[in-house]
């Protein structure tokens, strides 16, 4: 891939402007924001890597959104972070509507590109970033499900003490307080995660993934994270520059899957260089179909929003 855009230098913008460098995944990455000097000034922190890291990814800054011209994969993270006590469905109003000011940027200055949301709440905004653009699914897509699955997998870890190499997860649903952690799908090398965890330190597995991004607000104080969401939309952009056809879970556009139609959720999905190649359906007990459609009832909720405001 030659070109990125990251619209957004806060700190998830940067750290996911860091991992793309360092990792060369792509030639050059450009940040865009609107606040003066400040994607200019990231952009060259970030440079002054390079001589650590070893890389010759071009990194720049710009306040211009016609800097996103050529990018092949526009990642948003723009938007006002969520405080404590706050869940990411009350940023909607004000999100939405510094997203669909960028949409009609992407639109117009890289109209070839896909889109990658990151920017909360980011299901029902990949949704309406769908419905702006008028675009494939393929090309539209957001990142929670990598970063849920990489936060349950820790927690494995820790509960566990083995190899986090060893431990596969899979989250879907909303990124919210009803994402569904299926920890039938949970293994440590190919063994049941149940095999060596009982239900009660498996059911505070999955609250603790819940409740996996509220911690960290918790703990910081002052800011959300933006280490492992940096890092889980870099696997992405890794999947997609090097066509490698990934089974990620991505918050995706769904075309009936799942008995659903007209909302974006986090599924399975393969990645590659199109975007989101196909969406994989998955067999679920009744209990996860119940926890699937609580989940789907939240996000169609704050989509109706949308709807009854632009109608």
């Amino acid at each position: 891939m030659k070109k990125v855009a990251i619209v957004g230098a806060g700190r998830v913008g940067e750290t996911t402007a860091q991992f793309l460098a360092e990792q060369e995944i792509c030639q050059e990455v450009v940040l865009i924001d609107i606040r003066e000097d400040a994607p200019q000034g990231v952009a060259l922190d970030i440079l002054q890597t390079s001589p650590f890291f070893r890389f010759d990814t071009r990194v720049a800054g710009s306040n211009d959104p016609a800097a996103m011209a050529g990018a092949e994969l526009v990642v948003i993270t723009a938007g006002v972070p969520r405080k404590p006590g706050m869940s990411r469905s009350d940023v909607l109003e004000t999100n939405v509507a510094i997203i669909d000011g960028i949409l009609d940027d992407v639109m117009r200055h890289a109209p070839d590109a896909r889109i990658l949301m990151v920017t909360n709440p980011v299901d029902v905004l990949t949704w309406r970033a769908w419905q702006r653009t008028g675009w494939s699914r393929e090309r539209v897509f957001g990142q929670a499900g990598v970063l849920d699955a990489s936060r349950m997998a820790t927690f494995v870890a820790m509960a566990t003490g083995f190899s986090i190499r060893d431990i596969t997860t899979i989250v879907l649903g909303g990124h919210g307080d009803s994402m569904v952690p299926l920890p039938r799908f949970c293994t440590v090398n190919g063994i049941p995660v149940s095999h060596f965890l009982d239900q009660s330190q498996i059911r505070d597995i999955i609250q603790r993934t819940r409740d996996g991004g509220a911690e960290i607000l918790a703990l910081r104080k002052n800011s959300s994270a933006y280490d492992a969401p940096g890092a889980s939309v870099a696997a992405m952009v890794d999947a997609i520059a090097h066509d490698r056809r990934r089974l990620l879970p991505c918050v995706a556009i769904l075309e009936g899957e799942y008995g659903l139609t007209d909302i974006a959720m986090g599924v399975p999905c393969v990645l590659d260089h199109r975007g989101v190649r196909r969406v994989v359906e998955l067999e679920l007990t009744e209990e996860e179909r119940g926890w699937f459609a609580e989940s789907a009832a939240a996000v169609a909720a704050d989509i109706g929003r949308l709807k009854a405001e632009s109608g």
